[in-house]
This record gives structure tokens, sequence and C-alpha cells, in this order.
């Protein structure tokens, strides 16, 4: 009788398949979750250096200047002399950058 033929070799398949799922692990994080975190620490430093009298535009696309700054919210005044209380997180990017990703 000889050695048996077929199933002898069961062990290789775990040990390609972990550098595989290692390489798409390091895939995912650098193109989708370290973009996103980078970006959220950019807006929640803008957010943090607002000032009275900064242009800015909301999520919404409401285009207005800062009046009144508190903690958690800012009063911003619109071209018609109107007022509006907005949350600080509702605030997208500064006037002029909008305007610059128009052109």
């Amino acid at each position: 009788m000889g050695p048996p033929q077929g199933g002898a070799q069961g062990g290789g398949g775990l040990g390609t398949l972990l550098p595989m799922l290692g390489m798409m692990a390091l895939v995912f994080y650098f193109f989708m979750i370290r973009p996103q975190t980078k970006k959220a620490k950019e807006a929640k430093l803008f957010r943090e250096g607002i000032k009275k009298g900064d242009k800015i535009v909301t999520i919404g696309g409401v285009h207005g200047k800062i009046a009144e700054i508190s903690d958690a919210t800012v009063i911003i005044e619109t071209e018609g002399g109107g007022k509006l209380k907005i949350d600080k997180t509702a605030i997208s990017q500064e006037a002029s950058a909008a305007l610059n990703k128009a052109s």
C-alpha cells in the first residue's frame, strides 16, 4: 500500500488567505477611513476658528456673514438683512472657498 492520495495537503489555504486579508485591510484603511478622519479633523478645526464677520456657506447652501457666536450655535446675517440661528456643525465652508470651487 502506498501513501494516501488526496487530502494530505489541507493546511495551505489559511496561510495564503491571511496575507490577502491583511492587504485588503490596509487598502481599505488608506483609501476609506484615513481620508474621512482627516477631512473631519479639518472641518472641526475650521469650525473652531470661525469668528464674527466671516462669510460662510451652510451645508444647505445658505450664504451669510457671522453676526454672533456661542459654544454650539452661530447667528448668521443673510443678504436680505435677516438673521438665522444655526448649529456650528451646519457650517460647510468659507464663502470665498465656495466661490473658488464654482469658478
